[in-house]
């Protein structure tokens, strides 16, 4: 085979360009011209086709050949026995971009379905409490710098609370959540200009807000709030959560012990709980165990339920409520478990 194509030689050294012409003889790619060079064709490298820029042949010292025809360029390549790779051919073809883009779609998919959730917990479960704490660290004198005021309950009422509280025996591990006991809470009440609320953070406070207890207005119906959001403490849902939308940021926690990143985003996230239905559904489940080992009726958690439902068909949804979809569902399986219990 002997082919000639005119084109364009750059030595990779400088900008000079000179003109030559490419031949191919015996497995030998040679140059004449303004430059004078034979090389071993399989030493070559054929640049990938890109739209309508031109193909370039590279010599091993990264000199180029630019070709001034490029349909008698890839003519003399296919007559060397040059193929482009699978993926050179897919990019020329739509059929394979769209098939490329409807892969990489599924498998985006896929990740955040049920990869990035399974990751998620499993770096929460496996952090460290102490690491945990640190995250949860600082994060209540935030909050009660921007949102919180002091709690204008009586002191007497809210250590009564607590007490009550701190009386009732956690439930063995309930469905899925982690082995082990009930970790260490601290009960906290609040003033909030957010409204009717209670939620758990990483440093295990339990924050619950005044309007919240007056909302209730029944010490059953706050000691099984306070359950449900010992369950979502227990089962380190907030970490998840926090760990799923920060999952960069999560890995560098793992690789590098910086929990800076993670420790940010604390607080808003704190008071934007939209749980997942299965967080929800642990936590419910988790207080209706608590609530029957400790012999407390489920009327109590009907009503939380009831109120808050209440508060959702009068169009006044507090961040407690958005926190926790679904309540007209919630309620109506609370009140199947209490009459099948009774």
């Amino acid at each position: 085979m002997d082919r000639e194509l005119g084109g364009i030689y750059f030595d990779g050294r400088t900008s000079r360009a000179h003109r030559v012409t490419l031949a191919v003889r015996d497995g030998t790619v040679h140059l004449a011209g303004d430059v004078e060079r034979s090389t071993p064709l399989e030493e070559m490298r054929v640049a990938e086709r890109i739209a309508r820029a031109p193909r370039k042949l590279t010599f091993p010292d990264e000199a180029t050949f630019e070709a001034d025809d490029q349909e008698a360029l890839d003519v003399l390549l296919r007559a060397t026995g040059h193929r482009d790779s699978t993926v050179v051919r897919a990019q020329q073809s739509w059929r394979g971009a769209l098939a490329a883009l409807c892969v990489t779609a599924g498998v985006l998919v896929l990740g955040y379905l049920f990869v990035l959730p399974a990751s998620a917990d499993l770096v929460a479960r496996n952090l460290p409490v102490s690491v945990e704490r640190q995250m949860g660290q600082g994060t209540l004198a935030l909050l009660d710098r921007h949102v919180f005021a002091p709690s204008r309950l009586p002191e007497a009422r809210r250590e009564a609370l607590a007490a009550r509280f701190a009386r009732l025996v956690p439930p063995d591990t309930v469905g899925a959540m982690p082995d082990g006991p009930a970790p260490q809470w601290q009960l906290v009440f609040r003033k909030s200009r957010i409204g009717p609320n209670a939620f758990a953070l990483p440093s295990g406070h339990i924050v619950m807000t005044d309007e919240m207890v007056e909302l209730l207005d029944d010490d059953g119906a706050v000691m099984a709030t306070l359950a449900h959001e010992l369950g979502h403490l227990h089962g380190r849902h907030l970490t998840r959560r926090l760990v799923q939308g920060s999952i960069v940021a999560a890995a560098t926690l793992v690789l590098y012990g910086d929990a800076s990143s993670l420790v940010a985003g604390l607080p808003a996230l704190a008071l934007d709980l939209r749980h997942s239905r299965e967080a929800e559904g642990e936590a419910d489940d988790y207080a209706v165990a608590l609530l029957q080992r400790n012999g407390l009726p489920l009327a109590h958690l009907e009503r939380v339920f009831a109120a808050l439902h209440g508060l959702e068909k009068g169009m006044k949804v507090p961040a407690y409520l958005a926190s926790h979809p679904a309540t007209a569902e919630r309620l109506a399986k609370v009140a199947r478990l209490r009459r099948h219990g009774e």
